[in-house]
């Protein structure tokens, strides 16, 4: 059985896309643009038959079209990817493979990214509440039906009102509900080195989204997860933003989060 692979994009011409980023197996395509339309092929190539799911949408939001991804797939393991991610050949092969080894409703693979040139572990691991917060989208696959109950927050994610985070709020709520995600340090992917289409520097917004995000993470400790984080990366901001700034604009993203749901 290969891993179905959940794209999250926008504004593409149509379902040929997917060729650029060597996605060889079943796929949902989730386009964002300017049309409204749902189509389902099957494409043949070197690896055999694959079957695609292309929707097309006016909705916005990453977080919703993960939703949106995760509602119209059929595999028993899928994989979340960006239109900027490049896969190994065999990444299909790797995936089932650890599925078979480990028993776990989420892995997490490593894909080698401009900021992260090795796996964040050295061996396969348990993860947990902190050890997620290092995670970014593509990282993850999933036992579909164990996840089919846990939505994306839309409050959060490129195009929402916070941009950023919905993968660790995502991987939060999974430890949340009793699932178990697993690293596995083994690559399937590689991202192209382009800028950004929504990380702008450590500016006011970043930290509001931050701090949004851990709010919804945990009313409890979300202070402390803002203060680590200030101290923890302070080296990465400290040319735009004093610690003390950060972390009041992380505050203000907690009082914003916290008032939309009533704190």
């Amino acid at each position: 059985m290969s891993p179905e692979v959940l794209l999250s994009a926008m504004h593409l011409e149509d379902e040929n896309y997917i060729d650029t980023l060597g996605i060889h197996t079943d796929c949902v395509i989730v386009n964002q643009c300017d049309r409204e339309g749902r189509r389902t092929l099957t494409r043949d190539g070197e690896y055999g038959s694959a079957s695609v799911t292309y929707i097309e949408t006016k909705e916005r939001g990453l977080s919703k079209s993960r939703n949106m991804a995760i509602r119209n797939a059929s595999g028993g393991i899928c994989i979340l990817c960006d239109n900027d991610v490049e896969y190994v050949k065999d990444y299909d092969r790797i995936i089932n493979a650890a599925f078979q080894k480990y028993d776990a409703d989420i892995i997490i693979f490593f894909i080698k990214r401009p900021e992260r040139q090795r796996p964040l572990f050295d061996r396969p691991r348990r993860m947990g509440y902190l050890s997620v917060l290092k995670i970014f989208s593509p990282e993850i696959a999933f036992v579909r039906e164990s996840v089919k109950d846990i939505p994306f927050n839309e409050l959060f994610g490129a195009g929402a009102r916070f941009f950023m985070g919905e993968e660790n709020l995502f991987l939060y709520d999974c430890l949340k509900n009793k699932r178990k995600i697993v690293y596995v340090p083994e690559m399937i992917a590689k991202v192209r080195d382009e800028e950004s289409t929504w990380f702008k520097g450590y500016n006011a917004e970043f930290f509001v989204s931050r701090g949004a995000n851990y709010a919804a993470m945990s009313h409890r400790f979300s202070p402390l997860l803002i203060l680590q984080f200030a101290l923890r990366k302070r080296k990465l901001y400290s040319d735009s933003m004093s610690a003390w700034a950060a972390v009041r604009e992380m505050f203000r993203g907690r009082r914003e989060y916290e008032d939309i749901y009533g704190g």
